[in-house]
């Protein structure tokens, strides 16, 4: 399958930029009286927003039939159950190392500013205000017992077909595995009609992102001045202790932890990796949404970095349902300093549980815009947090989320890279090589 074609990262940057100084702009004449609330809100429920969801929503038509194909297929590429246990070893045990770190930093942090402590005095305000929302975000669907075993039985579907109505991306990554093992297992001639319809899904999908792409500055543009026209900078100023400690957590994982992997588990330049890779960070900021970037992950891996695509057919897929390093890393500091704001103080052993239930929420949840939200409730349950506190953070969620799915998918991309490396025997043909590719394994 080839990736769909992007724009320009540039194009996108500017959208970006543009739409946050207009929204801004107009959220602070709205506060003056100069432009009337009502006309705002109605640019917003009736122009802007419903442009930015069509977007995603062409993004996510895609992204199910994407994974499965992609994932089905690279299995058949790795050879079968005994190349997909060992790759696959490799890949989930490098996501829950790379995840506890991330979520270590988080709590380290958050331990070092409590940055909870200056917001106690607005926390009722806060709340006021987004409580409604936080109501939303929080409801869980009928039937739905929340995190724990039935998490687990659950990514064994019963019924294949509703899982992937569902979009739960666990069973559909079952689903794949299996059906990419079956096909292993048949005679070739048979499997060879399988395996060209399922790259007829994977050329489909693309004609989809391809589309996609082609409006992503406008929808872009619209995305973030939706959420600036409504918020400003009222809450941001209010949370800033609480932004500052998430984005320097984030920061530290991004420039320090995974440039160290790049190096020395990938035997790549980080300075080279984050070149090739600007591109897929940019889209990730905007979109974020991890499966939402896969494709553009996907094209990256394979054309910049010197992934063969027989390593990031598997692994990116995983990765985007799995791996979400700056997740964790989100949810460790905001639980914490929602148990600061109310005056709540965890022990060690609290804070311990509280990591390890980081990483296996983490592990588990979406890769779609505010996935983690419902999930940060249920922790927050674990530890004597009431969990609509978490209507304190809903204000800043949206940036907060563009930058962690930014970590989230620069971490994918060095899985594959180490994969890659530490699998040369799965390379099919070699891709183009450029100054910065990975080095061979000594």
């Amino acid at each position: 399958m080839s990736a769909p074609s992007t724009v320009p990262h540039t194009r996108i940057l500017i959208g970006l930029l543009g739409g946050a100084v207009l929204g801004c702009t107009i959220n602070a004449l709205k506060g003056e009286g100069v432009i009337s609330g009502e006309v705002v809100a109605g640019v917003v429920k009736y122009v802007t927003k419903p442009v930015g969801d069509i977007f995603l929503n062409l993004l996510f038509m895609a992204i199910i039939p994407l994974v499965f194909a992609s994932l089905a297929v690279g299995v058949t590429r790795l050879g079968g159950g005994q190349n997909v246990g060992r790759v696959g070893f490799k890949t989930i045990t490098y996501f829950l190392v790379t995840t506890a770190c991330a979520a270590a930093i988080g709590l380290t942090l958050v331990n070092a500013i409590r940055p909870g402590d200056q917001i106690r005095d607005k926390k009722d305000e806060l709340r006021k205000e987004y409580e409604k929302e936080a109501t939303k975000k929080l409801e869980k669907k009928e039937g739905d017992e929340g995190f724990g075993v039935n998490t687990f039985v659950n990514i064994v579907p019963r019924n294949p077909l509703e899982a992937l109505l569902k979009k739960d991306m666990l069973a559909v990554i079952f689903t794949a595995l299996v059906v990419g093992i079956a096909l292993t297992r048949m005679q070739p001639d048979r499997a060879k009609l399988m395996i060209e319809l399922l790259e007829g899904v994977n050329f489909i999908a693309d004609f989809i992102l391809r589309m996609a792409m082609r409006v992503a500055p406008y929808a872009v543009f619209c995305l973030i001045f939706s959420t600036t026209a409504a918020l400003g900078y009222k809450v941001l100023i209010a949370l800033a202790a609480f932004v500052f400690t998430v984005l320097g957590g984030l920061a530290i994982h991004l420039c320090i932890v995974l440039p160290l992997l790049v190096k020395f588990l990938g035997g790549m330049s980080p300075i080279e990796f984050f070149r090739k890779s600007r591109g897929t960070m940019v889209t990730a900021f905007s979109t974020s949404s991890s499966s939402a970037t896969l494709p553009t992950a996907m094209k990256c891996a394979e054309e910049e970095l010197g992934v063969p695509a027989t390593v990031s057919r598997f692994v990116l897929p995983l990765s985007a349902s799995m791996n979400h390093n700056g997740t964790a890393l989100f949810e460790s500091v905001t639980v914490l300093f929602l148990a600061q704001a109310f005056g709540i103080d965890l022990s060690l052993g609290q804070q311990l549980i509280v990591l390890v239930l980081c990483i296996l929420t983490a592990t588990g949840m979406a890769g779609v815009p505010g996935g983690s939200l419902p999930l940060i409730g249920l922790i927050l349950m674990q530890v004597g947090v009431e969990p609509g506190a978490i209507a304190l953070v809903l204000g800043v969620d949206r940036i907060l989320d563009m930058c962690r799915t930014t970590v989230n998918v620069t971490a994918d991309l060095t899985t594959a890279i180490y994969v890659a490396r530490s699998e040369p025997q799965l390379e099919e043909q070699p891709v183009a090589s450029a100054p910065g590719a990975m080095e061979p394994p000594k």
